[in-house]
């Protein structure tokens, strides 16, 4: 029995090992993750692995729901001034768990780069700007803010997954919401078209993001 036992562990973590192996977080060890932030990252990073590991073999729809749920409950909503003591500051995962917070576009990315990792097709999510209103439906007044869509198939209507709200919504339910932009790693949208208008080398905070998230080993 105890053979046995050892056989079942050592390919649990074979399997284990092998998920990691395609994604971009293999060399984020816990021990990396501390050098680079202070323990204090560790309260969400290891939470982050677990949920990885768990929802390795779920549904695209299972992924979502469970991603947007673990950052909209464990990250809680700072503006980059307050946080970064920068007016416009685009933090990677690493760095948005290490503090346990961040603003929208800190939350959109956080989930984006987590569901590429568990292997949801880059065509399906893409970063949306939006212009969103506030202070009811008769109200004016808007400001700008960033959510992330999933699109089940190209055509599909997407679905919205937002820091403000916990719920998951089809974009014609978020009628507050008035899109300007998406992005993806693929390119940069803007109006309708299934291909993308610009490449997406022309957000410079895009390419800054990549490369700080590439000297962190999160993604290759």
């Amino acid at each position: 029995m105890q053979g046995g036992w050892r056989l079942w562990l050592s390919l649990w973590l074979c399997g284990a090992l092998l998920l990691f192996a395609g994604l971009g977080t293999a060399s984020v060890t816990p021990e990396r993750a501390q050098q680079l932030y202070g323990p204090q990252v560790l309260r969400i990073y290891r939470d982050w692995q677990q949920l990885v590991l768990r929802l390795g073999r779920e549904s695209d729809e299972v992924k979502v729901r469970e991603v947007n749920q673990f950052f909209n409950q464990r990250l809680h909503y700072m503006e980059d001034i307050e946080l970064w003591k920068q007016v416009d500051y685009w933090a990677t995962p690493l760095e948005s768990m290490s503090r346990g917070a961040g603003d929208c576009e800190d939350y959109a990315f956080a989930k984006y780069f987590t569901l590429r990792e568990l292997g949801v097709a880059q065509q399906k999510l893409r970063m949306i700007y939006v212009k969103a209103r506030i202070g009811g439906p008769a109200s004016t007044i808007t400001q700008a803010h960033m959510v992330l869509a999933y699109y089940a198939e190209p055509t599909a209507e997407p679905l919205v997954l937002d820091s403000l709200i916990s719920s998951i919504m089809p974009a014609s339910q978020r009628s507050d919401l008035q899109p300007v932009f998406s992005f993806n790693g693929d390119g940069i949208w803007v109006g309708g078209g299934s291909a993308p208008n610009a490449s997406v080398d022309r957000l410079t905070r895009w390419r800054q993001l990549i490369d700080k998230m590439k000297a962190e080993g999160f993604i290759n």
